[in-house]
């Protein structure tokens, strides 16, 4: 693809990374290995659940003829012949007058029909003091309450939940068929940074980006592989990239992309034929790119102002990302706010603001922006404190105070409490 000669929408740029790529191929793993992945097709029932009519009370496993007049008044007396824990394959012979102890989960005795719930009775061993009658399978579980052999105990699509791999298991699955957990490389680039923590000299920063995207890569459930900075080499740059082609589902860089001098990533990948770059028109994160590397590795060129990654990461690599993981829901949902605070927007481009949202008492989601420097790209520390973004169209050029705005919710907002009465 060659060079975009003017400009693009956010919704162009994003079409087109999706039209590109399709769902991992779907794989078995054990359940010790599946937990956050995407369900690749249903899950049928391989034993009923329960799989035999059981107890659901510790108590006395009893026919309901023999019982039938007890009460507080008039209890009735069996003999107790059996001793039923969980697990016990015994199923006695219950004759007229007689009962089984059970514990809650034990298979019934077939000649049992109900369960005395050992609060009724005297709790005895040898013989049991009745002082209430149940009714007919009271206290029991029977057979395929739940799920039977060949119900539909997991559908696809569903990112599996600790709940999900309990269920699996119950109804007898050791494995299950999953999109496969994702490798995601990340690749900061620039010969002014430095690792986090590092001493700086005149003209350096420290490294937030790779930090930022690996992070934000592990959010999603994929494994991040964080390549430490490269410089604004080329072949430092194409190294880094043949490190990891091959061993990762996608490539993340950050920097070089824009039209200066040093721009090392657009250096390296423009020359190839699957690659495209061009301006998207948003702010912050016009520069963007997106192709394959030689190995047919997708990979996403991102911006290097920590601010326009975290935006480009949310806007593109996420919804690409949960593509591969064989998500449904690619982008997170949009919702309506209200804005407590006015800010300028860019004419002729989608504003993405990072603004902190709260819920009010009244339910409104209300916005102001993170940083009093507005939506900056070089903002990162006040990325801390953003939990939404504001997307402003490209025709509007100022929103107002009260102004509805519409915000993707990355973090769930707490909500206020109202203002007390005088």
């Amino acid at each position: 693809m060659a060079d975009a000669a003017d400009s693009i929408s956010v919704a162009e740029h994003l079409s087109r990374i999706l039209a590109d790529l399709t769902p991992q191929p779907p794989r078995p793993v054990p359940l010790a290995d599946a937990l956050g992945l995407v369900l690749a097709e249903d899950v049928a029932a391989r034993v009923a659940v329960p799989g035999f009519d059981n107890s659901a009370m510790d108590g006395y496993a009893v026919h309901l003829a023999d019982v039938a007049a007890a009460s507080a008044q008039h209890p009735v007396v069996l003999q107790v012949v059996a001793d039923l824990p969980a697990g016990s394959p015994d199923d006695p012979d219950l004759a007229p007058g007689q009962a089984a102890r059970i514990m809650t989960g034990a298979a019934m005795p077939d000649a049992a029909d109900c369960v005395v719930p050992v609060e009724l009775t005297d709790a005895g061993l040898t013989s049991v003091t009745i002082r209430s009658a149940p009714a007919q399978r009271r206290n029991v579980r029977l057979v395929g309450s739940d799920v039977q052999v060949g119900d539909i105990a997991l559908t696809a699509g569903r990112v599996l939940t600790s709940r999900d791999i309990a269920a699996a298991a119950a109804v007898g699955h050791s494995e299950l068929p999953v999109h496969p957990r994702l490798r995601v490389a990340v690749i900061s680039t620039g010969s002014e940074l430095v690792t986090a923590g590092g001493s700086l000299a005149r003209g350096q920063i420290h490294d937030s980006n790779s930090w930022l995207l690996a992070a934000a890569v592990a959010e999603l459930g994929a494994d991040p592989v964080r390549i430490a900075t490269v410089p604004d080499d080329e072949d430092r740059l194409r190294a880094a990239f043949e490190q990891v082609a091959g061993t990762v589902d996608a490539i993340v860089t950050s920097g070089g992309v824009s039209v200066g001098a040093y721009d090392v990533v657009k250096a390296l990948l423009s020359p190839l034929p699957t690659m495209c770059f061009g301006p998207v028109r948003m702010q912050p994160g016009k520069p963007q790119g997106f192709g394959r590397w030689l190995d047919g590795t997708p990979v996403f060129t991102l911006p290097g102002n920590p601010v326009s990654v975290f935006v480009s990461f949310e806007t593109f690599v996420a919804p690409a990302l949960r593509l591969l993981q064989g998500r449904t829901a690619l982008s997170r949902p949009v919702l309506e706010g209200i804005a407590d605070q006015g800010w300028r927007s860019p004419a002729g481009r989608a504003h993405f603001m990072p603004v902190v949202a709260v819920r009010a008492a009244d339910g409104r989601l209300r916005v102001r922006p993170a940083a009093r420097g507005g939506s900056g790209s070089h903002l990162v520390a006040s990325l801390a404190g953003a939990n939404a973004i504001a997307i402003v169209p490209e025709d509007v050029t100022e929103v107002q105070a009260g102004d509805q705005v519409a915000v993707s919710v990355v973090t769930e907002p707490h909500v206020t409490e109202p203002a007390p009465a005088d």
